[in-house]
Order: structure tokens, then C-alpha cells, then sequence
């Protein structure tokens, strides 16, 4: 294999795809030139990039700063502007980078953009686009929660009204699918990713599993507590409410604490699953800023791993947890179909808390099926889904992205799998 010259951009904030870039450039960096180029908006202490790059170039950008009620409805603009300001910026990237003599651009998403505009400035440089997930606030309807309804008539009148939102959204969504057709070529985590992709953008994209570092996910042979456990942002798409009211359903004596690992604690989704969970006589602890080593103990902590995200793309909390040791209970929808296997490393059911609370149930009764199920995870996450395995893949496309350039129009190419 050739060695590359990688130029990797990003903006992403704490949490699995930051985490998941980290591993990736980990495996990169000792056979391949890789420098990064980042924005002073994302987060870099978070799964550090700098110790295993060449070079970590850092852009001033910080997003500008919304109004108070009762202005907020001018934060649309603010936002607009935002948008056009990271245009300006990687056009001025793009000029760097094409004087670089880079072999390819790996681009991940943007936490304003999605789908960075670097797609779209690039020329001479090769670009693979990591789709994390498509777009979903202006794809698909976002879960309720009664902190976002209007509290009185003329507010919700005034909503109908109020054109900057859907022109904002429109803008956004205009922009991310040109950006994302610019792309030489599309990585997605999940073939539930690829799906929608080629249903939101008409683009082919092609799956490149991530992995676990099993060294660092492993059992540790602690004492399981009367706790379950449950990883991600508190959002919305996490599900952490449909988990509460699955919890509520189980016998009062029988009933583990809900523990809730978060890197990023959004106070009316925090308010929002304390109040429910006081209301329905749920244990819950919401555990901010968690340590990679914390993280682990909880999984080894826990008696079984709780996931139940709407349409979760790719599902790398399953796959964290099997890795530990701890069996997983996850809702049968999106990228956990292609990491939990059903009845051998957990159990998949439908988003129905009344089975949700039967499948916990039958596991926390069942302390000789939960070991198995979590031996069976370790095994099956050890051989299947290793980093450097995700690290090969990777290297094929961006080979084939290169390649794509270099071949005449209309010539045959050849085909990567992933597994």
C-alpha cells in the first residue's frame, strides 16, 4: 500500500463520532502523511487528534451569539449568517489544501453545516465524505417535548407566521444535499445510513464499519450493581424517556436505578427526564463529563446496557457494551440491527415499553442468560469489529477515491467491501 498524503477537516463537538475520528487517525497516522484542519468551535480536548497527526491546524470560528427572548426569533438570521460565514472560510481552506499536494481530503461532518461546503470547493483534491447521518432535523420529524410547545395562543399564532425558520431550514437543506453530491465519494457507518442516503441525496454510498478498541472496552470483573445503564446526549432521539416509562412498568422491589452517561447535558431535556422520572418513581442518575476509564466501569457496573435511540444510525454504545462483557436490550430499529445480534449478544424488541419492560425483565431474573448473552458480546465484538479492520477499509476507499480521478471517464472500477 502507498503511503498518502491525508488531509482530514472537521468540526465535530464531544461524543461518538469525535471518538470514532480518533481511533480511525489513530490507525492512519503511522502509515500515511495525515494533517488536520479544524475549527476553534469544535472540540479538541475530547479524543485529542494532536498526538498522532502530522499536523493539527486550528481556524477561528465561533458561531455568533443568539438573542433572548423576546428577539430569539431573529436567531434564524444569526444562524444564516453563521452559514455564510463557513462558506467564506472553506473557500480559503479549499485554496490551502489544493496547494498542499494532498492525495485526498477525508471530510467529516460539521456541527453547524452537516455536510461541510468544503465538498463543494474543492477541485483538484480527491474528497470522501463520512456521513455520520443525514441531516435529520429537516429530514424527519423530531420527538415532542412540551418545552418546545408554544405556552399561549398568539405565540403558536406567530409561529404559523414567522417565515425565518422554514427559510433557514430550507437554505440548510439546499446546501447539504449539493455539498453531499460533490463528494468523490460517501462512507456511511450502517447499511440503515446507506439507505437513506441514497433516499435523501440519490448518491451511492458505500458502508465502512466503525470498531471498539477492545483494550480499553473490556471486562474488568467487577460486582454488577442494581443498575442499568444507558450512553449518549441528552437529546431527544436518545429515547431516555421511552426508557424511564419502560423502567416504571416493572415492579416497584424489582426496579434497577437508571444511570445515564452524557457528555452533553441539554437543561430542558435534563429538567424534562428528572420530572418524568420523579413522576413514575424511577431511580435516575444523569452523569456528565464521563472519562473514557468511568465509562468503562459503568458498563462493567451495570447488569444490562438500555438503548433505545430513535433510528440511531449506527449504534457504537451497543457494540462498547459487548465489548465490556454486558448483555444489551436495544430497540429493533436502525444501525443496532447490524451490531446486536438478537438472542445471542441481547435482545432486539419493538419500540413498545410494555415489551422493552418484559425483555429487562426476563434478563435481571436471569443472571446465568445475561453472562452468556455478555461472553457471547466479547467474542463476537473481538472478531468482528476491531479498529483495525475499520482502518483497512478506510484505506481502500480513499485509494479508490484517488484512483477515481486518475482513471478516463467511463472506465470500470474496482469494488471495496467493508466486511
Amino acid at each position: 500500500m502507498c503511503t498518502m498524503r491525508i488531509a482530514i477537516y472537521h468540526n465535530l463537538p464531544s461524543g461518538g463520532a469525535k471518538r470514532a475520528l480518533q481511533e480511525l487517525v489513530k490507525g492512519l497516522g503511522p502509515r500515511h502523511h495525515v494533517d488536520v484542519f479544524t475549527l476553534s468551535s469544535a472540540d479538541h480536548g475530547f479524543a485529542d487528534l494532536r498526538p498522532y497527526v502530522n499536523g493539527h491546524q486550528v481556524m477561528d470560528f465561533q458561531p455568533l451569539p443568539l438573542f433572548r427572548s423576546p428577539w430569539g426569533r431573529l436567531n434564524q438570521l444569526m444562524r444564516m449568517a453563521d452559514l455564510l460565514r463557513l462558506q467564506q472560510l472553506t473557500r480559503r481552506l479549499a485554496q490551502t489544501l489544493e496547494q498542499g499536494d494532498y492525495d485526498v481530503a477525508f471530510v467529516q461532518p460539521c456541527q453547524f453545516e452537516v455536510s461541510p461546503s468544503l465538498l463543494s470547493r474543492l477541485q483538484t483534491v480527491p474528497t470522501v465524505y463520512f456521513c455520520q447521518e443525514p441531516l435529520r432535523r429537516v429530514y424527519e420529524p423530531m420527538p415532542a417535548r412540551p418545552y418546545n410547545q408554544p405556552r399561549n395562543s398568539w405565540r403558536r399564532r406567530l409561529d404559523r407566521l414567522d417565515p425565518l425558520p422554514g427559510l433557514y431550514h430550507l437554505l440548510l437543506k439546499q446546501a447539504d444535499r449539493h455539498n453531499v453530491r460533490q463528494a468523490d465519494r460517501v462512507l456511511v457507518n450502517s447499511h440503515f445510513v446507506r439507505r437513506a442516503v441514497d433516499r435523501i441525496y440519490g448518491v451511492e454510498a458505500h458502508v465502512s464499519y466503525l470498531g471498539v478498541d477492545v483494550r480499553q472496552f473490556r471486562p474488568l470483573g467487577l460486582a454488577r450493581e442494581k443498575m442499568v445503564l444507558s450512553v449518549g446526549s441528552l437529546t431527544p432521539l436518545k429515547g431516555f424517556d421511552f426508557l424511564i416509562r419502560s423502567l416504571a412498568r416493572l415492579p416497584a422491589a424489582d426496579r434497577p436505578r437508571l444511570a445515564i452517561a452524557s457528555n452533553f447535558q441539554n437543561p430542558p431535556e435534563r429538567d424534562y427526564l428528572h420530572q418524568l422520572a420523579a413522576e413514575l418513581d424511577v431511580e435516575l442518575a444523569l452523569l456528565g463529563n464521563v472519562s473514557d476509564q468511568r465509562l468503562v466501569e459503568l458498563y462493567n457496573q451495570a447488569q444490562v446496557t438500555v438503548y433505545a435511540p430513535v433510528r440511531e444510525p449506527f449504534g457504537l454504545v451497543a457494540l462498547e457494551s459487548m465489548a465490556c462483557g454486558t448483555p444489551v436490550i436495544a430497540v429493533r430499529e436502525g444501525g443496532t440491527q447490524e451490531t446486536v445480534l438478537h438472542d445471542q449478544t441481547g435482545l432486539l424488541v419493538r419500540r413498545d415499553e410494555r415489551e422493552f419492560a418484559e425483555a429487562l425483565a426476563r434478563l435481571l431474573s436471569n443472571p446465568a442468560q445475561a453472562r452468556e448473552y455478555g461472553q457471547a458480546g466479547r467474542e463476537h465484538v473481538v472478531r468482528h469489529w476491531s479498529w483495525s479492520r475499520a482502518v483497512s477499509t478506510l484505506e481502500g476507499h480513499l485509494e479508490m477515491a484517488i484512483q477515481s480521478r486518475l482513471q478516463p471517464l467511463g472506465a470500470p472500477q474496482p469494488l471495496h467491501e467493508s466486511r
